[in-house]
Order: structure tokens, then C-alpha cells, then sequence
């Protein structure tokens, strides 16, 4: 049964003002968090995690605690085994989080209810932020700077070699797994269920040894190697078919998880028959680059020493006072200039009215897009142009308006490194496409409610 508090224990609020007291931005976070609204909204996700949620069962881990606990972990940049350990040994986290005397919920709790709140939900606790941002004056909403990132998903550098050595290992162990249910009424069980994970290992190693020495893999290799894959799926597929004969729960989950990676390991069969044998040059949305973060995108985007990142492109709107207005996490590599009215729309949604001042890295610039901030009634359009600028051009951008706010704009570099350095957004940990945009979404929040707490201290 869904319980909302724990009830206030004065008790243990006197005894921790006797020792230490409450960080001042941490005393504005607590207050921050005690918005109804913000509240009822992760509620409306916790009681639909099961029909009778509300209805039946044990008491639950109370709404407020799991939503202190989780901003507890993301502001301090805590695992969740590190963020029931340090909850349960500081008397000020205790508080912060409304537990006092009562059981911390362990990290596989907190873990579960974490996927429990929906992407939806995230956005309406953002937005919820900056709504009271806007009501304390932390911001005005006066002006814009919008700009783009990667956030690498949490996978090992993608090589062919690699990821034909890890199709075969999670495809010989759901084989073992199945074993135990099949292996008395199957005919030639020994071949169907034979691992050949070591004989894929040993391939894939000879390939990256080859490729330190500064050598080309022999074609026999990449060949012994896909010919080991296909006879692993092969064997996979024998099996899936005798599963869904069963009815059991554990053959249902091994069916589930074999018709997840079956598709997978084929596609990165494909691509590496495409690339070594037929030498063709497979297109980067064609490609797999993880079995397991299959949502990653290959991102080029000429940075000095990244050539080439994996994971998503994620875009970023701040505003006057460090606050982070909106975020998406977007798909494939488009290119920039499709944000700027997004973002614009967004704030006038947000606050009611244009920006005074909207700026953008050069990669945004286009005439539709400075006509269209000048026709929303933005009054400092700060798009400044690509290639040689003609007279009248370069005479615009050397006003002084333009270049204090292309000096304004250059701190949004400094937000997000903030936020990938403060709040895990350099390699989100969470798995899953859905987990991933909500891990970016976390570290908004704390970021936002970082902000207010310095500022409002």
C-alpha cells in the first residue's frame, strides 16, 4: 500500500540540531521540495506501479522519500548503494529525506521506484522548477542561449570483433540457462547446446592484437569468427522453438531474451560481412554499435580529440539566472539549426512572452531562423553567420549589443560542463532508451535545484 509520509518526528529533529546543521543551499533544496505540486506528480506514477498499489500490501517506501532520496543521489553524484549508505549515516540526510528513525530504503528499492517515474513525469518536475525559479526571481526569463551536447551511453568502444564475441557469450549463456528445461526430451542436445563462447573470445583477441601492432586481421580470422556467431544463432533459434512449447515463466523469459538478441547478433553479422568482406562503407543509422544500448547513435561532430562519440545528441535551454528551461534528447545526428524555434516556442510556452536576447552557436545560424526570432518579437537575435561576412554582415556583428551577447552566450559552455561533471551527464549509466532520457532529466532537476539553492541561500 502507496504511503505518502513518514510522520514528523520532532524527536529526532531536536536531537540532530544539536549537532550539525543543514547546509544553507541544502536548507533552500528542503523547502524547495516541499511543493505540493512537485510531490503529486511523482505520486501519480508511484500508485500505478501495480493495480492495487493503493489498495493492498505492505506499507511502501513513502512518496516523499523516494523523491528526496533519488535528488539526494543526483545532486552528490551517488551511486544508489553510495546514496543508502550516506542517508543512513548523516543525521542531516535523515532529515533532508524524511526518514529520521525509520529504515532507509536499500539501493534495489530506490533503484525500482526510480524506473517507476515516466519521462512525462521528469519534464513536469523540470518545468515545475522553473516555474518556481520564476516566482522567486531567480530568473526573469529575459534571456535565451541554447546549445547541444553528447551524453555517451555506458557501452565499451564498438569493433565488429567485440560485438560478435559478445552475441555469442549472451547467446551461450541464455543456451545454459535453457538447458536444464530441454535437455532430456531434445535429440542431439549436446551439439545444441554447445558453447563456443572460448572459440569466439580467442577470434575477437587475435583481431585486436592484430589491430595494436598496427596489422590488418587476415580474412580467415574475421571468417572463423562470423562463421562462430552464425552457428551460435543457429543454435539459438533451434532452441527458441522448442521453448515456446513451454509454458513455464522461466522458458517464457529465455524465449523474451533470445528474441531480443537474436536480431541483434544477425544485424551485427550483417554489418561486418558488409564492411570486411564486401569492403563496403556501412552507413553510421545501419549500424549497431551495443547488444545491450541498441538506442546509442554514432555522433560525429569534429570536436578536438572526440572524433567520434556514442550515445545521444542532448540539447540544452538556459536562461538568465543558470536555470535549464528544456532538454531533449534527440536521435540520430541532426543538424543544429532544426532547435531554435523549438527552443523558442518552448519559452514563450513557459513564460508567456519572447526572449529580450536568444543566442546561438553559429551551427544554428539561417536566415529563416533569424526571421523568425525577429518576428516572435525577440529584439537581440545573437545568431552570428558562417563563412566571409559581407560588409554590411561583419558591421551588424561588431555592434556592441551583438558581442556582449556572444560573450553572454559563451556560459552556457560552462552549464554544461557543470552538468557533466556535477551530475553524471558525461555517461548517462542508466540502460535503456527510456532510462537514459530520464537519467538526463535528473541531473536538469538537481542542476536547476542547485542553482536556487545558491542563489537563494
Amino acid at each position: 500500500m502507496l504511503r505518502d509520509a513518514y510522520a514528523i518526528d520532532r524527536f529526532f529533529i531536536s536531537i540532530q540540531e544539536l549537532g550539525s546543521q543543514m547546509d544553507p543551499e541544502l536548507a533552500v533544496v528542503d523547502e524547495l521540495l516541499d511543493d505540493d505540486e512537485l510531490y503529486q506528480t511523482v505520486r501519480q506514477d508511484m500508485e500505478k506501479r501495480h493495480k492495487q498499489t493503493m489498495v493492498t500490501g505492505r506499507p511502501s517506501t513513502p512518496v516523499e522519500v523516494v523523491l528526496r532520496t533519488l535528488t539526494v543521489k543526483t545532486l552528490y553524484h551517488l551511486s544508489y548503494e553510495e546514496t543508502e549508505r550516506q542517508v543512513k549515516d548523516s543525521l542531516v540526510l535523515r532529515r533532508f529525506c524524511r526518514v529520521y528513525f525509520e529504515e532507509v530504503p536499500d539501493d534495489t528499492t530506490l533503484n525500482r521506484w526510480a524506473n517507476v517515474i515516466g519521462l512525462e513525469t521528469m519534464e513536469a518536475l523540470n518545468r515545475r522548477v522553473v516555474e518556481l525559479a520564476t516566482k522567486r526571481r531567480v530568473t526573469r526569463g529575459r534571456k535565451l542561449r541554447t546549445d547541444g551536447t553528447v551524453v555517451e551511453s555506458n557501452i565499451h568502444y564498438p569493433t565488429d570483433n567485440r560485438l560478435l564475441a559478445d552475441g555469442v557469450r549472451v547467446l551461450s549463456r541464455t543456451l545454459k540457462r535453457a538447458q536444464a528445461l530441454l535437455e532430456e526430451g531434445v535429440e542431439c542436445a549436446k551439439e545444441l547446446f554447445r558453447d563456443r563462447t572460448r572459440s569466439a573470445r580467442r577470434a575477437a583477441r587475435r583481431i585486436t592484437d592484430a589491430a595494436r601492432k598496427g596489422k590488418e586481421a587476415t580474412r580467415d580470422t574475421f571468417e572463423r569468427l562470423v562463421h562462430t556467431t552464425q552457428a551460435t544463432v543457429d543454435q539459438a533459434e533451434q532452441v527458441l522453438a522448442v521453448l515456446h512449447a513451454h509454458a513455464s515463466d522461466q522458458a517464457q523469459r529465455l524465449c523474451h531474451t533470445l528474441e531480443t538478441f537474436i536480431p541483434r547478433v544477425k544485424q551485427v553479422i550483417n554489418q561486418t560481412v558488409r564492411r570486411v568482406f564486401q569492403e563496403e562503407q556501412v552507413p553510421a543509422p545501419e549500424k549497431l554499435v551495443s547488444l545491450f544500448e541498441p538506442h546509442t547513435n554514432i555522433i560525429r561532430r569534429s570536436k578536438a580529440n572526440r572524433d567520434t562519440e556514442f550515445g545521444h545528441k542532448v540539447w540544452l535551454d538556459e536562461v538568465d539566472g543558470g536555470i535549464i528551461t528544456r532538454y531533449a534528447v534527440l536521435d540520430g545526428n541532426p543538424p543544429d539549426h532544426d532547435q531554435w524555434q523549438p527552443s523558442l516556442d518552448h519559452h514563450v510556452e513557459l513564460f508567456g512572452h519572447p526572449p529580450w536576447q536568444a543566442s546561438a552557436d553559429r551551427g544554428v545560424s539561417s536566415p529563416d531562423n533569424e526571421a523568425y526570432a525577429t518576428c516572435l518579437g525577440v529584439q537581440h537575435v545573437i545568431l552570428p553567420h558562417v563563412g566571409t561576412l559581407s560588409p554590411e554582415r561583419r558591421r551588424y556583428e561588431q555592434q556592441s549589443w551583438f558581442r556582449r551577447g556572444r560573450r553572454w552566450h559563451s556560459g552556457i559552455e560552462g552549464r554544461i560542463s557543470v552538468v557533466k561533471r556535477k551530475y553524471r551527464l558525461d555517461r548517462c549509466l542508466n540502460r535503456g532508451k527510456d532510462g537514459f532520457v530520464r537519467g538526463v532529466g535528473w541531473g536538469v532537476f538537481a542542476n536547476n535545484l542547485s542553482v536556487m539553492g545558491h542563489a537563494l541561500a
